[in-house]
């Protein structure tokens, strides 16, 4: 029996946590565990052995930062081969009787992708894939992908998976208590993404304990329809390296995730044989829940997804159809114009944004890929894909980060063949134009006939109907009377026949009619009673946004109407605003462009930020824009990030925004010979036998865009080397970084040589594995769990030295 076949009629047992185990064992700090399987393959072997003694159905490989960024290539085959064989050679020992798999273990690559870091997409497929392929060369039964904080770093590794191999592929992130990867994502948009890309099983693993992970196991449940994978830690870390969970409670956590719907159960860090031994005798005799099909039909961002369950709107205007400037903006690649198109739509309340760039002279190839890139990093909303060539289409679903709409599909059998193969392959939900070989119909019943074809050809290439989305196309009324009537015909009918849900491109109907917007308006509405459940449509249009929120509020899908009373408000402040604003005096353009400024950053428009701070220093000193403008802006978004209305990557590009402006400001100094004023230095380090420096090196973004000086000492430094760059700089603070708990005593280390050695100095501390009750244990003046959070902390500080000065 295959892993899939065991896993549709099974519950699957997991194993536990390896790195505790290796430490226990002997393993040094600094020493990649991976090396282990060739230099102490036997203690891997009885590892592997001991939680196939225990009941684990499946062991992952000690390959967890195997890949091709740490090690050679020529090492890399020799780790994963000999890993591959040790868990083989486990199964063998062992005399449990139960049905037994190896799944190729690969973790995170410790880098961030652009445009948030430095390491390109492809690099990071071809990363994993060379991972992949060893895995498949060896004898690896499944890919288990886990611990990802990244949305699109997991899509890099599950297409390198999908692309070198035919291995069922297990899908488990690191969720926060927030219930968000650490760039943002929802369960929801991870099910959308990760499910729409055929993935076998998803959940979540590591920085938390079973209590903690419990609301979002329940988001995960409700939302798949795969099989839910939970592997919590042992609870929480004590300052002695233990948990706070013990075998007992640990088993009895995830018996209620099984009853409830979970179908792979294991651990993760501090757990052991014990704890699977534990876990296993709890769940026997469980009768495994049937794996729901979920008919949701939803599209997803980097942060969150969007549900066709009430109407959505699809912002239209990032299309040159029609739009003399949007076209010379692309023609010029002024990408700051076609930013603010996107940004303004999504102030408006577009839930999705169209997004076309095709016209003469453009290469669709290059730029549409190019312009989702660029909105992704400014924008959270989920993205139409709009275009009728299918290279840039895949060039665009590949580097896009979540689950795509994807217009479109029509019931041409050239286009079918094009279309659905991208879809399968990269996930999304794809909108099917009633027209074929025939053109379109002049009736709603031609239209249904064409939609039935279309769902029939979708169903051969493993698309569902809940992936496809039925446009019957509106045709305007100004050329056949008749045309609104047979479209409206249409929704109604797909939708009641076939079940799926219809999209419209409303505005057409007005087309060669003065006063559009009215009959815009109407048509949105009669489309609306009869079922439609997206509009294409222009989201500045107050009267289209009048039509959506009364229908809402009037069908019962606005609770309290809580929705159209906030339209309503923020229309009528808006009125009063403009009011006020003509019959006041102008501001001046110095106020004008300081206000750009701040905005710039906010929205994370690197180019325009630098612009405008060149601007402004032309009459402004540089500490004046600093503290008035750059400080203000990341205050804003550092703020929204505590208060969970942004997330890591609009904090990343903000931050690179103002990094930008203070570009500028650094070559007016140099320039003019002004001195720049920095606040106190901060020595900044990843403890010694922790590799991983993604959280410290955002953490040293951001201080260093708040005006402190920083010294990054880099990762896996020693203790002696962080005493000495204190006694070197007199650094009044220090901030050190771990992710992994066999790295917990290298920091209690370091913090103990820093109070012995530099008494004065503050120690910070941070990382996924921390807590703030560990760090005060650990003798640590302030813990943060983000970057913000060591930004508070640091300027605490700072504003008592001031004082102290």
């Amino acid at each position: 029996m295959n892993v899939r076949e065991f896993l549709q009629q099974n519950i699957v047992l997991l194993d536990g946590g390896t790195g505790t185990l290796l430490q226990a064992a002997g393993l040094p700090l600094g020493e990649l565990p991976e090396r282990w399987n060739l230099s102490h393959a036997e203690i891997l072997k009885g590892i592997h052995q001991a939680y196939f003694d225990a009941g684990s159905n499946v062991v992952a490989t000690n390959t967890f930062g195997a890949n091709a960024l740490k090690f050679s290539e020529e090492e890399l085959e020799k780790l994963v081969a000999a890993a591959i064989e040790n868990v083989r050679e486990g199964a063998k020992r062992s005399l449990g009787a139960q049905e037994k798999f190896i799944a190729l273990d690969i973790g995170p690559l410790g880098k961030l992708l652009k445009p948030y870091g430095d390491l390109d997409f492809e690099v990071a497929v071809e990363t994993f894939a060379k991972t992949v392929r060893l895995g498949v060369k060896y004898g690896a039964d499944l890919i288990l992908i886990e611990t990802l904080g990244d949305s699109y770093e997991a899509k890099a590794a599950v297409l390198a998976a999908k692309e070198n191999s035919d291995l069922p592929i297990f899908v488990s992130c690191a969720y926060g208590e927030d219930g968000k990867l650490m760039t943002g994502a929802s369960p929801e948009a991870m099910v959308a993404l990760l499910e729409g890309m055929g993935v076998d099983a998803l959940g979540i693993n590591c920085s938390l304990g079973p209590k903690e992970m419990q609301t979002t196991v329940t988001r995960l449940l409700n939302a798949a329809s795969v099989p839910v994978l939970v592997k919590p830690n042992a609870g929480l870390p004590e300052a002695d390296g233990s948990y706070n969970v013990d075998e007992e409670e640990f088993a009895k956590a995830l018996v209620e995730f099984v009853k409830q719907g979970a179908r792979l159960v294991g651990g993760c860090c501090g757990t052991t044989p014990s704890y699977i031994e534990s876990l296993r005798k709890a769940i026997a005799g469980i009768e495994p829940l049937p794996i729901a099909q979920k008919a949701i039909t939803s599209v997803s961002s980097y942060t969150h997804a969007v549900y066709f369950d009430t109407p959505v709107l699809i912002g239209e205007r990032i299309n040159p159809t029609g739009k003399k400037r949007f076209r010379l903006a692309l023609e010029e690649k002024d990408v700051g114009y076609v930013l603010a198109e996107g940004i303004a739509q999504q102030e408006k309340g577009a839930h999705i944004l169209d997004v076309n760039v095709g016209a003469p002279g453009i290469d669709e190839k290059t730029e549409l890929p190019r312009y989702v890139e660029e909105l992704q990093a400014v924008i959270n909303l989920p993205l139409q894909i709009d275009t009728s060539d299918p290279v840039a289409m895949e060039h665009a679903m590949r580097r896009y980060n979540g689950k795509p709409l994807v217009n479109s599909v029509n019931g041409k059998k050239e286009s079918m063949a094009a279309v659905f193969p991208l879809v399968k392959k990269y996930g999304g939900v794809v909108v099917g134009l009633t027209l074929d070989e025939n053109g379109i119909p002049e009736t709603s019943e031609g239209r249904a006939r064409i939609a039935e074809k279309i769902i029939a050809e979708a169903q051969k290439y493993g698309i569902q109907k809940k992936d496809i989305i039925i446009d019957p196309l509106a045709m305007t009324v100004s050329a056949d009377k008749n045309a609104a009537n047979v479209t409206l015909s249409a929704v109604k009918l797909i939708r009641e026949r076939f079940g799926v849900h219809t999209s419209l491109g409303v505005s057409n109907v007005s087309f060669g009619l003065p006063c559009r917007d009215a009959v815009n308006a109407a048509f949105f509405a009669l489309a609306l009673e009869n079922g439609l459940s997206a509009a294409i449509l222009n989201p500045n249009s107050a009267e289209m946004l009048k039509t959506y929120y009364a229908y809402l509020a009037l069908k019962g899908l606005d609770e309290n109407c809580v929705e159209y009373v906030r339209f309503a408000t923020e229309r009528l402040t808006s009125q009063i605003q403009t009011q006020t604003a003509v019959a006041a005096t102008p501001k001046s353009a110095d106020c004008d462009a300081k206000s750009q400024l701040q905005t710039a950053i906010v929205r994370g428009m690197k180019t325009e930020a630098a612009a405008l701070c060149k601007t402004l220093l032309n009459d402004r000193a540089p500490l004046e824009i600093v503290n008035g403008e750059i400080v203000p802006a990341l205050d804003e978004v550092g703020v929204a990030y505590e208060e969970k209305r942004a997330f890591l990557p609009q904090l990343l590009m903000s931050a690179e925004s103002a990094k930008a402006a203070f570009e500028e400001i650094r070559a007016h100094v140099l320039a003019t010979g002004e001195q720049a004023e920095k606040k106190c230095k901060i020595v900044l380090a990843t403890v010694k036998g922790d590799i991983h420096d993604i959280g410290k090196n955002i953490v040293g973004t951001l201080l260093s865009n708040y005006g402190f000086d920083v010294l990054d000492l880099g990762r896996d430094v020693a203790p002696e080397i962080v005493v000495k760059a204190v006694l070197e700089t007199d650094a009044p603070l220090v901030g050190l970084s771990a992710l992994m708990t066999t790295t917990l005593p290298s920091m209690e280390e370091t913090v103990r040589s820093l109070k012995a050695k530099t008494p004065n100095v503050k120690i910070m501390v941070g990382g996924a594995v921390l807590t703030e009750e560990y760090a005060k244990q650990l003798g640590a003046d302030g813990y943060s769990k983000d970057g913000m959070g060591a930004v508070r902390f640091a300027e605490r500080i700072y504003a008592d030295l001031c004082k102290k000065s």
